[in-house]
């Protein structure tokens, strides 16, 4: 079921809206449906329950490390083209 939403805009921004929608070929509901669908997409990107569980994934998970001088020692021979020493 489909619910109807009233929102305000000044006579400029609403110009402002029109004319994007136009050039983009939708209607100005479409364009705020769209707008609308976008942010709730990166808030849940940004919802830190998710990130907790990709950390903890990949805590779970053995990667290999090293000495930090020697892991940038490592890096700079491969910008170089030549083995670390």
């Amino acid at each position: 079921m489909s619910k109807r939403l009233q929102v305000l805009f000044d006579d400029a921004e609403l110009g402002e809206i029109r004319r994007l929608a136009r050039r983009r070929g939708v209607t100005v509901a479409e364009l705020v449906r769209e707008a609308l669908r976008r942010e709730r997409g990166r808030s849940a990107e940004r919802d830190p329950r998710a990130k907790l569980d990709a950390v903890r994934g990949a805590a779970r998970c053995g990667f290999p490390t090293a000495d930090i001088d020697e892991m940038l020692a490592e890096i700079e021979s491969g910008y170089l083209g030549r083995t670390a020493e």
